[in-house]
């Protein structure tokens, strides 16, 4: 029969000296899923399902992190999670473990009600999000990262072929430094905006049709893509620092097409 010893009986081995004097920059917890509710424009919040990382730094003469004090602060916090409460679990974290830096990153899908252009038909179609807080010291960073799927068409097809033109499907991910609140959806629906043309769960023939000549007098290639998303980012007083890049899955190549802008706006 195994005898329980009380808790002050029990050796702490990960807070023991460790004479190797190398410290860590990151030692926690990765990919661990929980449930969440995030804020939602239409609904007021939505229920999803999120995998979380989370890191503090260790000093040199420390052997270990207490890694149940991650699952501890994630669990003790409502499932609402936002930016504020991020800033909340960053302190909490670096403080608990005795750090001076720390890092949660959370990922999760997103989905949003969507109209077909024409019938009106409804559907559902999901974007992959993240949010990403960074602390050290008393200095806290929180960054958005959305990935947009959009369809674009390609203005040389267009351009040099006597009949249509060769579109794709595309990647935009837009990775944000926020100064006040944003909704996800604003954020999607700056991408979306300046793509050849929107992508939809559900069509039918009428709005497949909306959406094919869309595209084609839309024509933009990954380079318009990412400078066409800056413009816009540029002209956001709530985004102080963003990266923007699109990735073309090209429908006559076996690569993709890429490009990135990167500004730091409280440099300009």
């Amino acid at each position: 029969m195994n005898k329980i010893l009380p808790k002050s009986l029990l050796k702490d081995v990960q807070g023991i000296p460790d004479a190797r004097r190398i410290a860590i920059d990151k030692v926690g917890i990765k990919a661990i899923r929980h449930p969440v509710r995030v804020k939602d424009r239409a609904e007021g919040e939505q229920h999803t399902i999120a995998e979380f990382d989370m890191y503090v730094n260790l000093p040199h003469d420390f052997k270990g992190t207490h890694m149940s004090r991650f699952v501890e602060i994630l669990n003790q916090h409502d499932r609402e999670i936002s930016v504020a409460s991020f800033r909340q679990m960053l302190t909490e974290m670096t403080e608990r473990l005795d750090a001076e830096s720390g890092y949660i990153e959370m990922r999760f899908p997103f989905f949003i009600d969507k109209a077909a252009p024409v019938s009106g038909v409804r559907s559902l179609l999901d974007y992959q999000v993240s949010l990403i807080g960074e602390i050290t010291g008393t200095q806290i960073q929180t960054r958005i990262k959305v990935i947009v799927p959009v369809t674009s068409l390609c203005p040389c097809s267009k351009t040099i072929s006597d009949r249509g033109a060769h579109n794709q499907r595309s990647h935009v991910t837009l990775t944000v430094l926020i100064e006040d609140f944003i909704w996800l959806e604003e954020l999607i629906e700056l991408v979306e905006q300046e793509a050849s043309c929107q992508i939809y769960g559900l069509l039918k023939r009428p709005d497949e049709k909306y959406v094919t000549e869309y595209a084609y007098d839309n024509p933009k290639f990954v380079e318009d893509m990412v400078r066409d998303v800056a413009s816009r980012l540029d002209a956001e007083p709530r985004i102080s620092a963003y990266i923007v890049e699109s990735e073309n899955f090209e429908s006559i190549h076996n690569h993709s097409a890429y490009a990135l802008i990167e500004r730091d706006k409280r440099q300009a």
